[in-house]
């Protein structure tokens, strides 16, 4: 994976973060979610004449990734609504970097030379010591460990499954195009049926962050589809998920969450892993 990639993935990561963060410190996570992915479809929209349709090999794969974004997305709020942002996140971004390593070598023929799989466990590691600094919270209150845990497993399906979609689609963009004008769409009808007068009043005194949000949303892993056609999807998982250190320098300086020698620790063993995957 050349410079040029690697920098635009750490720039969805870091977008990845923000986009965490805004998520965390609304009260009603599964609103806001659809109410970020409805402008992000509506940004898909725009774009959609301008780029080329998917193969059509690519269709199952656009069908399939529907499925498990919508589960995502569900399993991420409920996350957050029991657990704090510098536990969730770094558990669910750092399971998922190494379940993609066998998933992409068994489903996409890519696997990773040995120095790229010390790299990729090392950051992988490094992303969950983020969460482990207090393993007695951890046992009192496993609740949010199984949701993050849920989520990553979701999180290293559905970036296996965009990666050879993507690259079986004869155009990035019209792939990515066309997930966010899908996938959106489940979420969005539940919530019209369940809970329209409360999504109405959230666009009306919030669309500002909803429009700031949608795209948020389509730039981030708008940026790692692309990248996913280009490099190993662990390696490309594995740097994307650094997000966990961008979110807990965001949850220091802005939640005011303490960040402390562990996490300091566990950043370095990211960054150590970084380098070691650009060798």
């Amino acid at each position: 994976m050349n410079a040029g990639v690697v920098a635009l993935v750490l720039l969805a990561a870091l977008l990845h973060a923000v986009w965490n963060a805004v998520l965390k410190v609304e009260t009603d996570r599964l609103l806001t979610i659809t109410l970020f992915v409805a402008f992000a479809a509506v940004f898909a929209a725009c774009a959609a004449p301008f780029v080329a349709l998917p193969a059509p090999a690519s269709w199952p794969y656009l069908a399939l990734s529907t499925v498990l974004q919508n589960l995502y997305w569900v399993f991420l709020a409920a996350a957050y609504r029991e657990g704090d942002l510098g536990q969730v996140y770094p558990i669910a971004r750092g399971v998922a970097p190494v379940l993609v390593m066998p998933l992409a070598a068994i489903f996409a023929g890519d696997p990773l030379a040995a120095t790229q799989v010390v790299a990729v466990t090392l950051i992988a590691g490094g992303i969950a010591a983020l969460a482990l600094r207090d393993p007695a919270a951890l046992r009192r209150q496993p609740g949010p460990v199984l949701y993050a845990l849920g989520t990553g497993c979701i999180i290293a399906a559905y970036t296996v499954v965009d990666g050879m979609g993507a690259r079986r689609s004869g155009s990035a963009a019209g792939y990515i195009v066309w997930l966010f004008l899908l996938s959106p769409l489940p979420l969005m009808a539940y919530v019209a049926i369940r809970r329209r007068g409360e999504l109405m009043a959230l666009l009306g005194g919030q669309w500002v962050s909803g429009l700031a949000g949608g795209a948020l949303t389509i730039v981030a892993y708008g940026l790692v589809v692309w990248a996913l056609t280009l490099g190993a999807m662990a390696e490309v998982a594995a740097l994307r998920e650094t997000s966990v250190v961008f979110a807990a320098i965001i949850g220091s300086v802005v939640l005011k969450e303490s960040f402390g020698r562990w996490r300091f620790v566990a950043s370095c063993v990211v960054a150590a892993g970084i380098v070691l995957l650009r060798s």
